[in-house]
């Protein structure tokens, strides 16, 4: 028998683009799987990269997720080690915490600490950066906590911003980021963690 493989959960909100990189990179990998996908929407990406990759998906409601361990035991079901959240706008609660600690990867479409916190995900970070005039911005991957975007932070990459660069532009080119380092910072994450 090989060495036992690493198996991700991935959590999405959106129409789930990283999600679906990561599902991509993983797809043949010898050491590291993703066992599922879960979401708190049932109008997000889940459903269609559930059946690209022949995953199976979780669809929960915000009662389940901060008020029952019905997230966390089928996480325990799939054998899942690590939790990747992939535009994923939920605050992480305590006993999901507790079961995967520093086990929760997190992406944000910044340069942490700056335009970190409540409210500041997807278009707004990018509308922030904008309304700065700020010459670069790029993408934090960084562990999760109870508070948005303050865990360790593991991994960042910056991208040269143009003076007419629009809120959509530059979103473009961080989502790029995105897609291009996720997936290796979780594969790195996970083979130095022995």
């Amino acid at each position: 028998m090989g060495k036992m493989k690493q198996k991700l959960a991935i959590f999405l909100s959106g129409g789930g683009s990283n999600a679906r990189a990561i599902c991509r990179y993983f797809q043949s990998h010898e050491r590291i799987e993703v066992a599922l996908l879960a979401s708190n929407s049932v109008n997000s990406g889940v459903k269609t990269i559930s059946a690209e990759f022949g995953i199976p998906y979780l669809i929960f409601t915000k009662d389940e997720f901060y008020n029952s361990d019905h997230v966390v035991n089928t996480l325990a079901e799939h054998q899942v080690n690590v939790v990747v959240l992939a535009g994923f706008l939920w605050l992480i609660p305590g006993n999901l915490l507790k079961q995967y600690p520093e086990k929760i990867i997190n992406i944000h479409p910044a340069l942490l600490p700056k335009y970190g916190g409540k409210g500041m995900h997807g278009s707004h970070v990018h509308h922030a950066v904008f309304e700065n005039k700020d010459k670069v911005s790029g993408v934090t991957i960084h562990l999760c906590n109870e508070k948005y975007d303050e865990g360790k932070i593991l991994f960042q990459q910056t991208v040269e911003l143009n003076e007419g660069d629009q809120p959509e532009t530059i979103a473009k080119k961080v989502l790029h980021l995105e897609h291009e380092y996720y997936p290796k910072v979780i594969e790195q994450f996970l083979t130095e963690k022995k």
